[in-house]
């Protein structure tokens, strides 16, 4: 779609443009949403999603319990999909009070972990 690059390979394209893999957009999505649920700025009952963990756990206050499931479609749903993934990360990234500081650490993290 961009002249000059039909000859690339898709992760020489994305290094050129300087963008970030699919996956790794939508792992940036999913998490983005979800501190925007657990933070209350989304008109969405947390509780519909999520159950919080009850027992003291290492790593940060908001881990989430991810329950055993039996069908693809719930397995591949998004309050599944995403909370592994939020209960990986540091207590910097959950912790901020506003979008903005969320969203620079989690690209810090991202970039760190090797997402690009």
């Amino acid at each position: 779609m961009i002249y000059g690059m039909k000859e690339l390979s898709y992760e020489e394209r994305l290094q050129r443009l300087q963008l970030t893999t699919l996956e790794t957009r939508r792992l940036r999505g999913d998490l983005l949403e979800m501190f925007k649920i657990m933070k209350g700025k989304e008109d969405v009952r947390e509780e519909d999603f999520f159950m919080r963990r009850i027992s003291n756990t290492r790593g940060h206050t908001l881990k989430l319990y991810q329950g055993s499931c039996r069908t693809d479609t719930r397995k591949y749903s998004f309050s599944r999909r995403a909370v592994g993934e939020w209960n990986k990360l540091p207590d910097v990234v959950v912790e901020q009070e506003r979008l903005e500081g969320f969203k620079r650490e989690l690209d810090i993290w991202l970039y760190r972990r090797g997402f690009s």
